[in-house]
């Protein structure tokens, strides 16, 4: 059958399709059910601090406490709408994916040629396809004239391949490799036109089945946020047992069971380490502002933690190390190689102006496929300007390539009638065949021709004739040819990996490239970028006899693997992984997309990349500059240093709240701190103090350490100690200063005041000393931090608005103190860290001990 046959076919009835549609449905993936406002109001109800928040509003509204109840019921308020706001923005599907999926279509229906919605493309359908078509559905080709498509975006090889008729005894195979029968849904038409019958639609294409991939395909939680809410549920059962003990306590011993609720619902906030999900959330958003001005766009924000983790790049090498995008790399011509130059004076050789001059007439003039584009732009340069560019010649037929010879020919006219000239190009071997070459030319050029494909180049031959007959032969072989040269193609390695591939090693991350690639071109792309790797590369037949224990001991030394199929990608992943590595993939294409999603970290490519890739992703690179990952990498790290920062501040400041809330209750004495209290130090104080550590300046030597083990907890417990000591430290303090100001005769709300204002003293004390383990406060405050002096101007702020203004001060139970008073608290909120001031010197010095010995 021949595509002349099209006014023949008939093709499907308006009845089939509609049956068909019922049977099959519509050719699109299916919808991915989004949470409504429900659910996430839902969601948010069931925290703890939440419901402890909406049982004090009631206490209240049922003592009358009017004021106090409103005040606490409306920052529930503020928490449902910030969490509702969040969730609706972040939420995503696989739009991009049925989009892609979905394009229009030519089709045959009751034997008249009708445009129709991608999604309406049936199993049965014939499918008319043109250059630059997108390919609506899986199918097989009926006919096809000189076909060749795109399919990069399912296989990763960045050269089109060709297509031909279906004939009986053909197999289905994946798609990749020259002269299959076979078209896939989202591939693109480069050359050529075809009828092809529809086999497959919606989730049943090969792109379909990686969509339902992508939906089996979970997530991990990170190891900080599984170790974050281990330790939250710990503390929080203690914290509502020691509540339960204190409202029996206070029932029985005081008798007035509503207080002691309330005192336990205090304790309770004031234990509960709410501030740990909080704080990380600001982190990693501001982390995310922060990246974003890097050119990476964040997806899943906990990715952003993990990158500091990360051991491992898997690296796509098509479009991600390269720019997918096929340029001229060198000629041969009259006897000697000639590299091209795009950006020098004279970009091509005088001795290979014939050959180039002869390539070009042997393209179209607005081609598709990616090698005559590069071909074409040799006439934007300086060989543009010579006679060698016959824009006004006539094209006046064209021998097409087939399966039977792989080279294509086209006759041109020129201006004046009176010449004719034949340009062909294709394959080396059918350019010599053209040529009728001898066994000796032969050989002699198949060793020009390994000289070139060791560099990983793609070699077209070209060759010339002329003719001055009246009557063109039916066959290219019946011209007499000249064999001008060869020209060799590559795909450029982006500018900038190699320093960016050589930060990583720095940085102690293993990189391997995973490509559909040959193995020659892989190798020669890792040697371009410095990427270290031995001379095996592993194939994909490799992987497919490799069993999965055998995988996971091949990738402690494996850096190049070609041939890969995209489920390979995914277990070579999921090997990773299994090896206790940090996994971060990069890629640009829908068979990259499972991988994305399965790795630690998944990088897409924003700019060639697709929405599938982008969509299962959890990083973008926005400008596909791979040397973003770097700058991607020491945020990361730097937020992961700052973040143990504030954690562990965080954890000291827990201690003299839950102290002050405690002590008073079991020693009979007036109580200090009530929800409102609690409430202020977490949402004004705490939350805003991990902005100020968030700010902080990375460590000088953060891109000279190897990555943190998979298993290193946030707390170690050095760190748990210094913690609690800080905070054992200031609540000793802070008893101390209540003490006094009973003894001394002050009212409950002058005993109250004094306590508070010293606990938010050292609260910011605690802040100067916590934003370096290594350096004193002095030296710390010469670094500039913006939010530190927003924080503590904010702090002050507020503090002398609740104490000046009455009704303030009513609300928090306050009552104005002497300022000798108030110079009592500054005094003893300062001793407070003057301890860890001291611990830090004399750490430093113990350090530099065995530098000054080495020495000597």
């Amino acid at each position: 059958m021949t595509l002349i046959d099209i006014e023949t076919i008939q093709g499907l009835s308006r009845d089939q399709v509609e049956e068909r549609i019922k049977t099959f449905g519509y050719n699109e993936l299916p919808k991915h059910k989004k949470d409504g406002i429900f659910e996430v109001i839902l969601e948010v109800a069931r925290e703890p601090m939440f419901l402890l928040l909406v049982t004090s509003g009631l206490i209240y509204f049922f003592l009358g406490d009017i004021t106090e109840a409103v005040m606490l019921m409306s920052f529930v308020l503020v928490i449902i709408g910030i969490t509702v706001y969040q969730e609706r923005k972040t939420e995503r599907a696989l739009e991009a994916l049925r989009n892609l999926s979905s394009p229009r279509a030519l089709v045959i229906r009751d034997g008249q040629q009708r445009r129709i919605a991608g999604r309406e493309v049936v199993p049965g359908d014939i499918l008319i396809l043109s250059e630059g078509d997108r390919v609506p559905a899986d199918g097989i080709l009926l006919s096809s004239n000189n076909l060749t498509v795109d399919e990069s975006l399912l296989t990763g090889e960045s050269v089109p391949v060709r297509k031909i008729p279906w004939t009986e005894g053909l197999k289905e195979q994946a798609p990749g490799g020259d002269d299959q029968p076979f078209v896939y849904s989202g591939t693109l038409i480069v050359q050529g036109q075809a009828l092809a019958e529809v086999k497959s639609t919606g989730s049943g294409t090969e792109m379909g089945k990686i969509g339902m991939v992508l939906q089996e395909v979970g997530r991990d939680d990170s190891r900080l946020k599984v170790e974050i809410s281990s330790m939250v549920k710990i503390i929080a059962t203690c914290g509502l047992l020691l509540c339960l003990i204190i409202v029996i306590i206070y029932g029985i011993g005081r008798g007035d069971w509503i207080s002691g609720l309330l005192a336990g619902i205090t304790l309770a906030m004031a234990i509960l380490p709410e501030e740990f999900p909080v704080v990380l959330t600001v982190f990693l958003a501001l982390g995310a502002w922060r990246i974003s001005e890097k050119h990476v766009l964040t997806r899943q924000v906990p990715a952003i933690e993990t990158l500091g983790s990360a051991s491992v790049l898997c690296v796509d090498k098509t479009g991600t190390l390269t720019l997918n995008k096929m340029t001229v790399q060198s000629f041969f011509a009259d006897d000697e190689f000639c590299e091209h130059d795009g950006a020098g004076e004279n970009s091509v050789p005088d001795s290979c102006h014939e050959l180039s001059e002869y390539a070009i007439l042997a393209c179209k003039r607005d081609p598709f496929d990616p090698m005559e584009k590069a071909l074409i732009q040799l006439s934007e340069g300086d060989f543009g300007r010579t006679e060698h560019i016959h824009k006004d010649w006539k094209l006046i037929t064209e021998y097409p390539l087939s399966s039977d010879l792989l080279a294509m020919s086209n006759v041109w006219q020129s201006p004046d009638g009176r010449e004719f000239i034949i340009a062909a190009k294709g394959a080396p071997e059918a350019i010599a065949d053209l040529c009728h070459f001898s066994e000796q030319e032969q050989k002699k050029l198949a060793e020009q021709i390994d000289v070139m494909a060791s560099k990983g180049l793609r070699i077209l031959g070209v060759a010339k004739s002329s003719f001055t007959i009246s009557e063109l032969p039916r066959i290219q072989h019946d011209f007499v040819f000249t064999f001008l040269g060869l020209i060799g193609f590559a795909d450029p390695v982006r500018p900038g990996i190699a320093e960016a591939v050589s930060e990583c090693y720095a940085a102690g991350i293993k990189i391997i490239m995973i490509t559909g690639d040959y193995p020659r071109t892989a190798q020669n792309i890792a040697d371009q970028i410095g990427l270290l790797h031995t001379d095996n590369t592993v194939t994909g037949t490799d992987l497919t006899e490799c069993s999965d224990d055998d995988l996971k001991e091949r990738l402690k030394t494996a850096t190049v693997f070609a041939r890969a199929v995209p489920e390979q990608k995914l277990r070579i992943v999921r090997a990773l992984k299994a090896n206790n590595e940090v996994v971060v993939m990069t890629g640009d294409g829908v068979n990259d997309a499972p991988a994305l999603k399965s790795a630690d970290i998944g990088i897409a490519m924003g700019g060639r990349g697709t929405d599938v890739a982008r969509e299962a992703s959890s990083l973008v690179l926005l400008d596909d500059n791979f040397t973003s990952i770097v700058s991607a990498v020491r945020l990361g790290r730097r937020i992961y240093d700052n973040l143990k920062k504030a954690m562990a501040y965080i954890f000291s400041i827990h201690i003299p709240i839950a102290g002050m809330s405690l002590i008073p209750v079991i020693f009979d004495m007036p109580l200090i701190l009530m929800p409102m209290h609690i409430v202020f130090l977490e949402l004004i104080i705490d939350p805003t103090c991990s902005i100020v550590f968030e700010a902080e300046k990375e460590e000088q030597d953060i891109m000279n350490r190897p990555p943190r083990s998979a298993d290193e907890r946030l707390f170690t417990p050095k760190t748990l100690f210094l913690s609690l000591m800080q905070g054992v430290v200031v609540l000793g303090v802070v008893m101390l200063v209540y003490l006094y100001s009973l003894m001394s005769g002050f009212l409950e709300t002058e005993v109250r005041t004094m306590t508070f204002i010293t606990i938010v003293l050292a609260n910011l004390l605690l802040i100067l000393t916590n934003r370096s383990w290594s350096e004193t406060i002095i030296s710390t405050i010469r670094t500039p931090n913006t939010a530190m002096r927003w924080v503590f101007a904010g702090t002050i702020c507020s503090l002398v608005l609740i104490l000046a203004i009455p009704a303030l001060r009513d609300l928090f139970r306050f009552s104005l103190i002497p300022v000798e008073e108030l110079v009592t608290c500054v005094l003893a909120a300062s001793v407070s860290v003057l301890w860890f001031e001291a611990w830090k010197i004399w750490n430093v010095r113990k350090d530099q001990i065995p530098h000054i010995f080495s020495g000597i």
